[in-house]
């Protein structure tokens, strides 16, 4: 009881406080580390007095992992199956991605014989709306995407049976 009296008292003091210290518009406030707020914008190309070379534009430093692969991306529905389909199913499709590796059950392969014959719509509604332990992709995938992805599962399917 008397622990919460005592914090009641320190709640009304502060509040007290804040009315009576208020802000004054003609007045700045303190900045604790002002460089941090206002930083000096370089050109790429500009000389730069914070690296020993003089330089902004700066080389990745040694063993960087690019951000984007070396090769082109040539099939249109490849990019939305390497983000949203292969963590589960795999470069190739095989049903071996790293989710499946790390104790999620494994999704059934899109190179298995019942996968070759489901039909570009029916593919299409089990992304849209998901089947067995496989979520919906209709809220994060716009439909456009959805049928690249299919797309891209006919190549990958018609490269397996070559």
């Amino acid at each position: 009881m008397k622990l919460n009296l005592f914090l009641l008292m320190v709640l009304v003091a502060l509040v007290a406080a804040n009315f009576g210290l208020s802000d004054n518009p003609a007045h700045r406030n303190f900045e604790a580390m002002p460089e941090m707020v206002r930083t000096i914008a370089y050109k790429s190309f500009s000389a730069n007095p914070d690296f020993p070379d003089g330089k902004t534009l700066q080389l990745p430093p040694e063993g960087a992992i690019p951000r984007q692969p070396d090769h082109v991306v040539t099939h249109p529905g490849a990019l939305v199956y390497q983000t949203y389909c292969q963590p589960c199913h795999g470069g190739a499709g095989k049903g071996d991605g790293p989710v499946a590796l790390r104790g999620f059950p494994p999704p059934p392969s899109l190179l298995a014989e019942h996968a070759m014959k489901l039909s570009g719509n029916q593919i299409f509604q089990i992304v849209s709306h998901g089947q067995k332990n496989m979520p919906s992709y209709a809220v994060q995938v716009p439909p456009q995407d959805r049928w690249a992805a299919v797309s891209y599962i006919r190549t990958l399917q018609g490269d397996a049976q070559r």
